[in-house]
Order: C-alpha cells, then sequence, then structure tokens
C-alpha cells in the first residue's frame, strides 16, 4: 500500500472512537489532522502545542504566519504555503507581502527579514546566529524567540508529514486560490 493510501485523511465515518472527542475541535478540520489522526495519542499530545502555536503565541498573527510561510518555503510544502496565503491574507498581509517569504531577505520589510533569516538560520544551520538572535531577541523578546523556534519546528514536523504522504489540499483552499489565485507578478 502506498503512503498516499496507508496515511489518507480519515473520512468521518473512519475516526477512532479514541479521539471522539477531538472531532469538533481543529482534529478533523484539516487533511494533515485527519492524516495525524492514524496515530490517537498523537494527535492528542499535538493538541496543547498546537494551541499554543496557533492559539496563544507570543508572535502577532502576521508574526507567525511570516515564521510559517517561510518554513513552508524552505520544506517545500505547497499545502503549507497555500493553507498559510489564505491566513496571511486573512489576517491583513498582501500578495507582495506574502510572496517575498520566497525571495532573499533584501527583498522584504525589516521585521519580515528578521524572521525569515531566523527561519532560514534554523533550517540550514540548526540553530539562530547571534547577530540575528539579538535582532529576533530586541524584535519580540525572550517568549517570542522561543515561539519562533517552537513555530518552525512545528510546521517543519507537519512538513514532513504533509510531504511524506503526500496530503491533499484540502478543498476549500484549493477554491479559494483558483478564485483568488495569489499575484506572483514580483516573483
Amino acid at each position: 500500500m502506498t503512503p498516499e493510501r496507508l496515511f489518507a485523511p480519515i473520512k468521518e465515518n473512519e475516526w477512532p472512537s479514541e479521539i471522539d472527542d477531538m472531532k469538533s475541535s481543529f482534529a478533523d478540520k484539516l487533511n494533515v489532522y485527519r492524516s495525524m489522526a492514524h496515530h490517537p495519542n498523537l494527535i492528542r499530545a499535538w493538541a496543547d502545542l498546537r494551541e499554543h502555536i496557533v492559539v496563544n503565541s507570543a508572535l502577532s498573527q502576521q508574526q507567525s504566519e511570516v515564521v510559517i510561510l517561510r518554513t513552508g518555503n524552505n520544506l517545500q510544502v505547497d499545502y503549507e504555503w497555500y493553507h498559510h496565503v489564505s491566513r496571511a491574507r486573512a489576517c491583513g498581509m498582501n500578495d507582495h507581502r506574502i510572496n517575498s517569504m520566497k525571495l532573499a531577505t533584501e527583498n522584504m520589510n525589516t521585521e519580515d527579514a528578521i524572521f525569515a533569516g531566523a527561519v532560514d538560520e534554523i533550517m540550514e544551520k540548526k540553530k539562530i546566529s547571534p547577530n540575528t538572535l539579538k535582532n529576533l531577541y530586541s524584535l519580540v523578546g525572550k517568549e517570542g524567540v522561543l515561539d519562533t523556534i517552537a513555530t518552525v519546528g512545528f510546521y517543519s514536523t507537519l512538513g514532513f508529514m504533509i510531504n511524506s504522504f503526500n496530503t491533499p489540499i484540502d478543498d476549500d483552499i484549493i477554491n479559494e486560490m483558483i478564485n483568488q489565485p495569489i499575484s506572483e507578478e514580483n516573483l
């Protein structure tokens, strides 16, 4: 059996009874979590970290989206890219700014360049350099630095699953991208 079939998003009628209580939460809303539901203990453990990273982070919503978009771009995860294009638009980011997450940091505003540089260093060097750490700390403080690193780790883990299982982009995001394609004029 192929990974795509083995870890296909779980359908409503196949949902594990051990996590029935999670059906009305984040767990059954997205294909990535419906795939993770093949391991009920993992998705249950994942819930608290997800709540912090997605809802209670020290980063603003736009700062989080910058980190997530850059992480998704570095990992070449279309699923995360398009889902977070949608979320970035919803929190007020325009397509030019979103697309800049695919470019060199010199092509970004100063704040975005600091976050993108931190993501790049984490991905490439497995740590943040002292200069980038100083700039990031000045921007968001201790908790923001830790949440930046945790966000990269969180979305990298999801990206590894998505890429390994070829998780399909959710239909609502496909429809949004068809009806409101991201302008790529500056790439």
